[in-house]
């Protein structure tokens, strides 16, 4: 049933959504030089790695690592990135990972490839288990404000307690936050 919903939801969003990724395609392009997608090594379900797309709003040789793990982030935002990211506009590409399965819409967040430490800890509480998420229950909770082993105790509130209802409300939720900007660091 949750497939069946990523699949349906990830559709319609992609159809509506044909001009305004088109748009900030082309702002990415225009305000830096690179590609305007960045393809991210993530950790999905049972920690395989797969490919996960996002607008790039970092400059082109910014160390792969967990935006908080840089001394100052803001030096490697392009023009246009903070907008992005506070925004939430750069996640707009991980439409094609939810369509291609590698994502849901709701799930804990793909840890990158480096993130040992969530990594292991995601894997010793069964989390690992989950498809990743563009959003979730830790999301909407802190987002980027959350120490690991605070997100890890909300992944595993969600695996508990996954509904398709619990689902429609994190989206919901999320949505608020995104309007609000809440708990964005860069």
């Amino acid at each position: 049933m949750k497939r069946m919903f990523d699949l349906f939801l990830a559709v319609a969003a992609a159809l509506i959504l044909v001009v305004p990724v088109s748009l900030v395609a082309l702002m990415v392009r225009l305000t830096s030089p690179g590609p305007v997608l960045y393809w991210s090594d993530r950790v999905g379900r049972h920690n395989k790695l797969f490919k996960m797309p996002k607008f790039r709003s970092m400059r082109v040789g910014t160390p792969a690592v967990a935006t908080h793990l840089l001394a100052d982030p803001t030096t490697y935002l392009t023009p246009i990135g903070s907008f992005l990211r506070k925004s939430s506009l750069d996640e707009l590409p991980q439409l094609w990972s939810i369509l291609t399965g590698d994502m849901s819409f709701v799930g804990p967040r793909p840890a990158l490839f480096n993130q040992h430490d969530l990594i292991e800890l995601r894997t010793r509480f069964g989390v690992h288990e989950l498809v990743p998420g563009l959003t979730g229950w830790a999301q909407i909770n802190g987002r980027d404000e959350l120490p690991i082993p605070d997100k890890v105790k909300l992944d595993v509130a969600y695996l508990q307690q996954q509904t398709l209802w619990f689902d429609i409300r994190i989206l919901w939720l999320t949505f608020v936050k995104v309007i609000r900007r809440d708990g964005v660091a860069h």
